[in-house]
């Protein structure tokens, strides 16, 4: 491998190309054995760095969005015994409903692989460079909750509604009170066909109604996300039970 010149590091580092000066080096031996020309070696190696970049750009947007790097439509087992509705959720991932600023729910009882549809389809988000929020739906309530101690709870509410991709998991666990109910109503109602949102839950769309405060709020907001959500429903055993250790261990 040829050494660079200090110069030259010096350089690259103060143009913020300091990634070029780790693959440089194997893209002039590769450039000499293939007699590359001086144009097609800058141009090999300007792409070097376009792919670092969106590489680490990707990295950081998914760990803003707080979801897991291996949660990808990639790493699912479409094998696992549960049934759902396989074409819809391809087309799903073909991101058309995102872009027509449509929504999708995905429900089930607990470990079919809900959290894990939601979380593939916002890292093929995070993929296509825009803002995803993955967050669980008492987290999201706590968050709002503690805002209110700081008068910083229009700068956290902006945050939600902003969002390219708000990915609720977890919703309608338990009964909401007179604040949570109006959080949740205003999230609703400023993405409505503005941004998509996702969200799992363990109970049917019309068992939500209840457990809000206030039922004229939740009838706006469910119906509203109703109507212009992809509904997912799964059933079968627990896919997280057939992803696990034990799971490895009895198919070896």
């Amino acid at each position: 491998m040829t050494d660079l010149p200090q110069s030259l590091k010096t350089v690259l580092k103060r143009l913020r190309l300091s990634g070029i000066v780790h693959t440089l080096p194997d893209r002039l031996a590769y450039a000499k054995r293939n007699k590359l020309t001086y144009t097609d070696l800058i141009e090999l190696v300007l792409q070097d760095e376009i792919d670092r970049r969106e590489a680490k750009s990707l990295a950081t947007r998914i760990k803003t969005a707080t979801i897991e790097a291996d949660q990808t439509l990639e790493n699912f087992n479409w094998d696992a015994p549960v049934t759902f509705d396989k074409q819809r959720v391809k087309e799903l991932f073909s991101l058309a409903f995102y872009e027509r600023k449509e929504d999708a729910v995905f429900l089930g009882p607990a470990g079919v692989g809900k959290t894990l549809l939601a979380s593939a389809l916002a890292h093929a988000v995070c993929r296509c460079g825009k803002r995803v929020i993955f967050i669980r739906a008492d987290t999201l309530l706590k968050e709002l909750h503690q805002s209110r101690a700081d008068n910083s709870t229009d700068r956290v509410l902006r945050k939600f509604i902003a969002a390219d991709l708000l990915v609720i998991d977890d919703f309608a666990l338990r009964a909401l009170n007179a604040t949570q109910s109006a959080d949740i109503y205003e999230i609703i109602l400023e993405r409505h066909k503005r941004s998509t949102t996702i969200m799992t839950s363990n109970r049917a769309i019309n068992e939500w109604v209840p457990l809000f405060d206030d039922p004229i709020l939740a009838n706006s907001a469910i119906d509203r996300f109703a109507h212009n959500a992809h509904q997912v429903i799964i059933e079968g055993e627990s896919y997280r039970q057939h992803q696990g250790p034990a799971a490895t261990r009895t198919r070896a």
